[in-house]
């Protein structure tokens, strides 16, 4: 019988697997139903860090933006070298008019990922 996780019956697999149907949502522009299965595997494993992310990207992509920089930071702090949630932390800022936070994400994105998009937020020259 497959291990499973709490009261809801669901197995590692499925958890797996609404992960990938996340996704799907996500680029089928429904980030709300990408957050409800979200909400499911993160409960079950809070840990992982990829599950946070795509949730973060899911609340930013429906303009819930306090969930989204929550998730955002969380990711953060386990992994400080992620140039793409630092880029899509400072978007976040960016939409919440706190220009500062949001140009020091930018800055920290383009020194460690030289992707032109985030060179180009980062206006190292201005």
């Amino acid at each position: 019988m497959p291990e499973t996780s709490g009261s809801t019956g669901r197995t590692p697999e499925t958890h797996v697997i609404d992960f990938r149907a996340a996704e799907q949502l996500l680029a089928a522009r429904d980030p709300r139903g990408a957050v409800k299965l979200l909400d499911e595997v993160i409960a079950a494993h809070p840990e992982n860090t990829a599950a946070r992310l795509l949730r973060a990207r899911a609340f930013f992509a429906a303009a819930q933006l306090r969930p989204a920089e929550l998730e955002f930071t969380i990711v953060l702090e386990r992994e400080p070298d992620n140039a793409f949630a630092h880029f899509a932390l400072a978007r976040t800022y960016e939409r919440r008019g706190r220009a500062g936070q949001a140009k020091r994400h930018f800055r920290l994105a383009a020194a460690l990922d030289p992707n032109p998009q985030y060179l180009k937020a980062a206006r190292f020259d201005g």
